[in-house]
């Protein structure tokens, strides 16, 4: 019952991201943004998971009642998105609120499905987020006449999710308060300062991708229901290698993690040489089982082998790699939208790899 809970949380909160992600770029030019504007916007969500973690460290702790007030802020986000889409600065407010939440009931959950799954398990129930992805993004690139549409499907799955987060906690004994241990591991970023660089430039090359690449490909004839099927693609080349992965988690992680970033590098450059040619777009998407899959799971395995406060690290790994790189990668995405934005992207993703070299002297706990 709890990996079904866990399945159904991942499944909902991924249907959402994909409204957001996939088709809010697109909702916006109907309404008339520019691309800049679209890549500040872009860049408030992440800036909040990037500020959020920081309260954490002496203030605020991450408990049961938090991620309950973070589920209810979500659904508030997305009512508030009806009165404010049409205006640039009004729409600030609901998305920080989104980004600030977000960036707490993910790691609370990720971390929760890590310790009482194990890292098999997780990985098979975390591809159910996956499948809400690619499922949302096939049904919705057929009915997104209008911006509405695309709020109506946001709210609902806002909704959702809030049901599934609740009851994974209801009642659960894992989910209660704990005594504060005085003696836990001081939280230090500079303990694994050249894994965090990387984790940070390789967000903002993705920048270039979740926020542009349906905006990038449309722009280049490719039909935006084609386009869905391209993101739907690349969630299925990653909901495999997300079930298969498992025995790539027993070698070394550093390489592993090195590899991805590689592989990071190749996709981009494809984008850049072959921006109009449908046959690469589906290369490069395959790539998002590496890119994407096995480096968010050797990422976080890797972060939680180091840091013995688990949930603090896989607060910090989505603020500060996903929310400080997501916001550069958001705005600079915004000031490079052309023909050589993926060879921008390719160059951030080269500054990861780079950093990577520095990091073999850490020692795993």
């Amino acid at each position: 019952m709890t990996f079904f809970k866990i399945s159904a949380f991942f499944f909902s909160y991924f249907c959402l991201t994909a409204v957001y992600v996939i088709f809010m770029p697109k909702m916006l030019q109907m309404v008339g943004y520019s691309t800049m504007q679209i890549g500040i916007v872009f860049a408030l969500a992440p800036l909040m998971r990037f500020i959020v973690p920081f309260a954490f460290l002496k203030h605020i702790e991450l408990n049961k009642k938090v991620f309950h007030g973070s589920l209810i802020a979500i659904v508030f986000g997305a009512i508030l998105f009806y009165f404010t889409i049409e205006n640039f600065y009004a729409f600030m407010i609901p998305n920080m609120l989104i980004g600030a939440s977000a960036g707490l009931v993910l790691p609370y959950v990720e971390t929760y499905a890590m310790e009482h799954l194990g890292k098999r398990r997780f990985g098979r129930s975390r591809l159910y987020g996956s499948i809400g992805f690619m499922l949302l993004g096939i049904v919705l690139a057929r009915e997104l006449d209008n911006y509405v549409i695309g709020l109506n499907f946001y709210i609902i799955f806002a909704i959702i999710m809030l049901v599934c987060g609740f009851s994974i906690t209801y009642k659960n004994k894992d989910f209660k308060q704990k005594v504060k241990n005085k003696n836990n591991e001081k939280f230090e970023l500079k303990r694994a300062t050249f894994l965090w660089i990387s984790l940070f430039f390789m967000q903002i090359s993705f920048g270039t991708f979740y926020n542009f690449f349906t905006i990038y490909e449309t722009e280049r004839g490719i039909s935006l229901e084609m386009v869905s099927y391209l993101w739907a693609f690349g969630v299925i080349c990653e909901i495999l290698f997300f079930y298969f992965q498992a025995p790539l988690l027993k070698l070394n992680l550093l390489k592993i993690l090195k590899f991805s970033v590689f592989i990071t590098i190749i996709r981009w450059i494809l984008l850049f040489l072959f921006p109009e040619s449908l046959f690469v777009s589906f290369v490069s998407q395959s790539l998002h089982a590496i890119s994407f899959a096995l480096h968010h799971t050797v990422a976080i395995s890797f972060l939680y082998s180091l840091y013995d406060n688990k949930k603090l690290a896989a607060q910090f790994y989505y603020g500060f790699s996903f929310g400080l790189g997501g916001f550069i990668g958001a705005l600079c995405a915004g000031y490079f939208y052309g023909d050589y934005l993926y060879l921008y992207a390719a160059c951030m993703a080269f500054l990861s790899f780079i950093a990577l070299f520095k990091v073999s002297a850490l020692k795993q706990k």
